[in-house]
């Protein structure tokens, strides 16, 4: 399983093409859809805004190092460590999720677009593709029912679903219907098993994608600028925020 590429099967009865306009299409959905989100919650209008009054109330001009400094500060702590969670269980949930994710997406998009039709895909590349979406089972399932905040802190039951969920849920069922879409090929059973994980493979990742207007998919992009911009206002002197409490029982 895993040094298999799930995709060169299906690539028997599906043109490699075919799965990589779909790949295209999710890729123009994500980008078209956080747009969207900017200009329906008016979250460019709003940082636009917010940018222009830091720039006035400025007591200070920051050099271009300054500025770069922050931006690798920015990078290095909400991007690369996930650093604003206090809770280290937060933390390492997150990180398992994104990095997961990541290495899913990079080792798919090989698959599809390099490797389509290998008779032998490089085992690395295929290990990498299942350990990612391992990877994203164990941070999603840790946060799901044990981490999020009605979960762990009101005792509700982790099926109570909200539209919060939908970003995580969706993220989830695609890489679980992957993987056992991948484990029934790799058994050479192809039939009506297979077609029906593959269909729902292809559903939640679907919904994973054209979702993102209402979904938390866009805040990865929007959390790293709004850090930055923060850092910016308070290294110029125009934040009006008093400084943060130092202790580590704030939940975030």
């Amino acid at each position: 399983m895993f040094s298999s590429n799930p995709f060169t099967l299906l690539s028997q009865s599906v043109p490699p093409l075919v799965m990589q306009i779909y790949a295209i299409l999710m890729i123009l959905a994500v980008g078209l859809g956080t747009l969207f989100d900017l200009y329906h919650k008016r979250s460019w209008e709003f940082f636009s805004l917010r940018r222009k009054k830091a720039e006035a109330a400025a007591q200070r001009q920051l050099a271009g190092w300054q500025i770069a400094s922050l931006a690798a500060r920015t990078i290095g702590k909400e991007v690369l460590t996930s650093g604003e969670f206090c809770k280290w269980q937060r933390q390492a949930s997150h990180l398992l999720i994104m990095y997961g994710f990541v290495i899913y997406l990079v080792t798919t998009v090989l698959m599809l677009f390099v490797y389509p039709r290998a008779a032998r895909t490089p085992t690395p590349v295929t290990a990498l593709w299942n350990i990612g979406a391992l990877m994203v089972l164990a941070g999603g399932l840790w946060f799901f029912f044990a981490l999020k905040v009605n979960v762990a802190y009101e005792k509700q039951s982790p099926f109570r679903l909200i539209r919060a969920d939908l970003f995580v849920g969706s993220l989830l069922a695609s890489v679980a219907f992957g993987l056992l879409w991948h484990l029934v090929q790799t058994a050479h059973k192809v039939g009506a098993a297979s077609l029906f994980l593959l269909a729902c493979y292809i559903l939640f990742t679907t919904l994973l994608f054209v979702s993102v207007p209402w979904s938390k998919f866009a805040h990865m992009f929007y959390k790293p600028v709004a850090a930055f911009q923060k850092r910016r206002e308070e290294a110029s002197g125009a934040s009006d925020l008093p400084a943060p409490a130092k202790t580590s029982n704030i939940i975030r």
